[in-house]
């Protein structure tokens, strides 16, 4: 069924009030996302960041009572804030499925494809990897995923195990068993996240080779891969953890981190890790290295 749709910006130290009003006037769900270009990527278990400037957008029923409700808030709000909330008529949509729009196969590195579920690549030699990622973060083409897809694509992974930690949508552990790992561990304190990797790999075919986890649940495997798409707060926070987990040798890769936040990274990783040069991209960096000798974080 349609809704009534009422769009409003305001600063972030006004967003919890103005999320509370609309809610009293009847709103049935209230959506808080950017107002410009800050992102936030994957936030600690039960942070709630903002940004600093909140685009507030809140549906009602589409009904007489509703509309004079909300037509009366809007007139409060644009008298208080002196900033004309945007209303308007929005038809229903299957939401888990409007992303499909602008998600388009893509090639990362040689031969790795990812694609939507509906659609194909056929390339003689691609590993190709058919995502819906649902509700979960990850297809690819935000600058840290790509680096990542693309450094898993030049890494020697035949017969080896991968960890992947912060999994998202499966995206990199499904992607590294589609070019040659033999077994992959997916992280996650999300169980949305946890469930969408569950169905995508069971869509690529990989399901009987992947382990899904929380990471409470995960115990102390040692693998030959490592690779984690996460802020770079809990990259450092996590840094002797992460390191434990990976054989003597073994290939780490690390995103989620803006250029200025690399020698911070770096650092904390640096007893146990051997860094090469740093891939960079839209102001995001990769940085991979080589577990050093089995001294124990």
């Amino acid at each position: 069924m349609p809704w009534l749709q009422l769009i409003l910006t305001a600063p972030r130290h006004q967003a919890k009030a103005l999320d509370e009003a609309l809610t009293a006037a009847g709103a049935l769900a209230v959506t808080l996302s950017d107002a410009g270009d800050e992102p936030q990527l994957e936030p600690a278990p039960g942070a709630t960041p903002l940004w600093s400037e909140v685009r507030l957008t809140a549906l009602f029923a589409d009904d007489p009572a509703s509309a004079s409700q909300m037509n009366q808030l809007a007139q409060d709000l644009a008298e208080g804030l002196g900033v004309e909330p945007v209303i308007g008529r929005l038809e229903d949509q299957v939401w888990e499925r409007v992303w499909l729009k602008d998600f388009k196969p893509t090639r990362f590195g040689e031969r790795l494809w990812v694609c939507p579920r509906e659609q194909a690549v056929e390339r003689p030699g691609s590993a190709v990897v058919a995502l819906d990622p649902g509700l979960a973060f990850g297809t690819g083409h935000h600058a840290t995923t790509a680096l990542c897809l693309e450094w898993l694509d030049g890494a020697d992974l035949d017969g080896k195990t991968v960890l992947d930690v912060g999994c998202g949508s499966g995206i990199l552990a499904i992607a590294a068993l589609k070019l040659g790992a033999v077994r992959a561990i997916a992280v996650d304190h999300d169980p949305q996240a946890l469930s969408a990797t569950h169905d995508n790999a069971a869509v690529n075919g990989v399901l009987d080779r992947l382990t899904i986890l929380s990471p409470e649940a995960l115990a102390e495997p040692r693998v030959e891969v490592l690779v984690a798409n996460i802020l770079a707060g809990t990259l450092i926070a996590l840094a002797p953890r992460l390191c434990s987990l990976l054989l003597p040798g073994g290939a780490l890769a690390l995103s989620g981190i803006l250029a200025e936040q690399i020698n911070q990274v770096e650092a904390a990783y640096r007893p146990w890790i051997a860094w090469e040069r740093p891939r960079l991209r839209e102001g995001w960096a990769l940085l991979s290295g080589r577990r050093l000798g089995d001294s124990a974080p």
